[in-house]
């Protein structure tokens, strides 16, 4: 009566033995392999604001893409920084509040450095002198902003010509964008625009045709400054370091050339 008794138990044993040989096998199975590669680092992106409707340092071209002074500088900087550099339009008059939510993290738009501006951004190194000009129909002659006292003036909101228009005592209206401003000038709305030279004046060469007069303002030079967020000290370094690399290796003066017809001057 024993004996049936021991085959079960031994029955047990053996498959609890050949359970364990196959477990033991399945652990000295081959792991499978894994590649070698390691993961492509992520791309570092700096976001960039701009209101790219101001010719020629920020403008769409044919194919609708961002082209102009500006949007050439901050690609060759955005290079020398190890950033891909994405740019995005937004009416100059909403940059500094975008750029302050943190939808940006640099904005690049022909603005000057200003003392106001500098409370709530902070700036890079300057990288472009300008002056003001007036444009007016030929035979206007104003020669001064004290000319236009009493006339009808047009600037773009937020911008020193505003400022500059302002502090003389007039009245200006404002448009979004300069050349909103200066197509009023042609349509006869306007007796005179005051915006920033470079601006002016290419405005005057694709119209040659609308009898356009441009004379420089009496106010001092000012300079444009790219924008960061305030007390980006990190980034701001690195935007400087940079700009003055281009200065220095002769690709900032390359690109002032293309758009300017003229080496950079000194400052």
């Amino acid at each position: 009566m024993f004996k049936p008794k021991f085959q079960v138990i031994l029955a047990g044993l053996l498959s609890l033995s050949l359970f364990a040989l196959a477990g033991c096998g399945s652990s000295s199975a081959p792991a499978p392999s894994q590649s070698s590669s390691t993961p492509a680092p992520t791309e570092k992106v700096l976001k960039v604001g701009s209101d790219i409707a101001y010719a020629p340092f920020e403008f769409m071209d044919e194919k609708q893409q961002p082209t102009g002074f500006d949007m050439e500088l901050i690609q060759a900087l955005g290079k020398d920084m190890g950033y891909k550099v994405n740019v995005e339009t937004a009416s100059f008059d909403g940059l500094i509040t975008a750029l302050q939510a943190g939808k940006y993290n640099a904005v690049i738009s022909a603005m000057t450095i200003t003392d106001d501006r500098a409370k709530s951004v902070t700036f890079s190194n300057k990288y472009f002198k300008a002056v003001q000009y007036i444009a007016m129909k030929k035979g206007a002659n104003f020669k001064t902003l004290e000319d236009l006292k009493g006339k009808k003036v047009g600037v773009q909101l937020n911008t020193t010509g505003q400022f500059d228009v302002e502090a003389k005592g007039i009245t200006p209206k404002k448009y979004d964008t300069t050349p909103d401003a200066l197509n009023d000038l042609l349509n006869g709305g306007l007796d005179a625009v005051v915006a920033d030279g470079p601006v002016v004046i290419w405005f005057q060469t694709q119209n040659a045709s609308a009898q356009i007069d441009v004379a420089q303002a009496d106010v001092d030079p000012e300079y444009y400054g790219i924008a960061m967020k305030l007390g980006d000290k990190e980034l701001a370094d690195k935007m400087n370091a940079s700009l003055q690399k281009l200065m220095d290796d002769g690709t900032y003066n390359a690109i002032y050339k293309k758009w300017f017809k003229q080496d950079a001057p000194k400052f």
